[in-house]
């Protein structure tokens, strides 16, 4: 989850008005959602770029900040910037990423700070492919934030593209997330559906569920993909009907 540039469904939600299920906690939170197999390598379209290589998504009053890798001493802002980027689902995505560095240490947690202060997270997390030649050690990016007052800054989408270049060199060959497909479409992800990936809950928008292919990916890593139990333990895939 992340300040979204347009509230995002699931797993990816960013608060940064753009990838996600309208303000729900999905695994991004910057409008996106979550992923599936493809053919062959990745097309160039969906090669990670490096870390400020990419064309910018929009005008910036003020350059991106270099993301690091979140500190012991960064994770009560993150948890407070959390809060305040989702609004009323705030306090659920906050659990999450509490949930999250619990049952995977590994995740690759990304900050921006300015001043001091922390002002963008991106978290991408372990989940599995089902594939039908064995289960495939995927990411989930989700959530991802900015602090409301710095949206359209670049700020989510530097976050965004460097945790990808750095899950490439470690070898990982995909990323899904659930989210606005209007603003990660720009950061390479396209429709889990068009690469013969299938959703892990049909309450999550065929729109929404995106992946990106990275280097290590092959033709017949495709099928189901299957959030880590943590995203069900706090209810963050896909979005309610109240009215069901």
């Amino acid at each position: 989850m992340d300040p979204r540039p347009a509230p995002a469904v699931g797993p990816a939600s960013t608060p940064v008005p753009q990838p996600g299920p309208a303000p729900a906690p999905g695994p991004a939170s910057q409008p996106a959602t979550g992923p599936v197999p493809q053919s062959g390598p990745a097309p160039a379209l969906e090669r990670v770029p490096l870390p400020g290589t990419a064309p910018a998504a929009g005008p910036r009053a003020a350059p991106a900040l270099e993301p690091r890798t979140e500190e012991a001493r960064d994770h009560e802002a993150v948890l407070d910037l959390h809060r305040r980027a989702f609004g009323d689902h705030g306090r659920v995505v906050a659990d999450l990423v509490r949930g999250l560095r619990r049952d995977d240490p590994d995740a690759l947690s990304l900050v921006a700070v300015a001043d001091g202060a922390v002002v963008g997270h991106v978290l991408f997390s372990r989940s599995l492919l089902d594939a039908p030649r064995r289960l495939v050690p995927v990411q989930v990016l989700s959530p991802l934030a900015v602090t409301p007052e710095l949206h359209r800054r670049g700020i989510g989408a530097d976050l965004v593209r460097h945790g990808l270049a750095r899950l490439d060199r470690a070898g990982v060959p995909l990323v899904f997330l659930e989210g606005d497909p209007r603003y990660y479409s720009r950061l390479g992800f396209s429709a889990g559906r068009e690469h013969g990936f299938r959703r892990p809950s049909l309450r999550i928008p065929e729109a929404a569920f995106q992946v990106i292919r990275l280097s290590a990916y092959q033709p017949w890593m495709t099928g189901t993909l299957v959030y880590s139990a943590t995203f069900w333990e706090h209810d963050c895939v896909g979005l309610r009907d109240p009215q069901a």
